[in-house]
């Protein structure tokens, strides 16, 4: 396993403040789970489509993040085919398994909606570096800089914890201990991988004292973060495409507010 880097150097979403990019994504993802229809969804992934483009990113490298979303929302939606409530014609009834109009149209509204509102937070996201996230959200959105930097600093471990389940398989490989039973290795290498973490997070919070991250008043960002003009059009282009999907469901007649179900 192991993490995967996208190269955004050349994107024009990489000069967008992270927080509005956080905004974008939550004004497009509130807009889509107030209803559940495929109308609306399927306007808002064919419009999140025709502006991926204009991030340019390379689809090779986008693709590995994508795929476990789009595996998902597949698995939801054939559980919901399979077993939603049935409503309409019934086509399929085999003891639980139940095909009907309703089922359907709630498969297909489920689908698209997940990827709907996973496309652009992995766009967004795939841009951001986690140092100016950080930084926009303890200087613009006055979350607690404690919290900011604990959550960084986690953040930036997880690469160094994939580094270390490698370096512990290949270690008990070589002391033949992994010869025999995998879910006895799983456990045991697992256990080890706890414990390590537990250390490294121990110096972690030792070091992160020593040198004043958790002193109290009001302390300095080496990084200022500023919100610009074109962060604003990001959250722009972002609600117009929810208002646009909320329209054209209404206007078809299939916008259910999700409270009524």
């Amino acid at each position: 396993m192991s993490l995967v880097v996208i190269d955004a150097r050349h994107s024009p979403l990489s000069k967008v403040n992270a927080l509005a990019k956080l905004a974008a994504t939550l004004v497009l993802g509130v807009a889509l789970i107030l209803s559940i229809d495929a109308v609306s969804a399927g306007v808002a992934l064919a419009l999140t489509a025709l502006m991926l483009p204009f991030a340019r990113l390379p689809w090779r490298q986008l693709w590995p993040r994508l795929w476990p979303i789009v595996l998902a929302a597949g698995i939801a939606a054939v559980g919901t085919l399979l077993y939603g409530r049935p409503d309409g014609q019934m086509h399929v009834e085999w003891g639980l398994l139940r095909i009907s109009d309703g089922s359907i149209a709630l498969a297909l509204a489920i689908l698209l909606r997940v990827m709907a509102i996973a496309l652009p937070s992995v766009v967004l996201f795939a841009t951001t570096d986690p140092t100016d996230l950080a930084d926009a959200l303890a200087q613009l959105a006055r979350v607690p800089a404690r919290f900011v930097l604990g959550a960084l600093a986690a953040l930036r471990l997880v690469g160094l914890l994939i580094g270390d389940w490698r370096e512990l398989g290949d270690a008990r490989r070589a002391r033949g201990v992994a010869d025999r039973g995998r879910i006895r290795r799983l456990a045991g290498q697992t256990f080890a991988l706890f414990v390590l973490a537990i250390r490294r997070g121990t110096k972690l919070a030792t070091a992160m004292e020593a040198r004043g991250f958790g002193a109290s008043g009001r302390r300095t960002w080496a990084r200022v973060s500023r919100l610009t003009a074109a962060d604003a059009v990001i959250v722009a282009i972002t609600a117009l495409i929810a208002a646009a999907a909320m329209a054209t469901a209404m206007w078809a007649g299939t916008w259910t507010w999700i409270l009524g179900l």
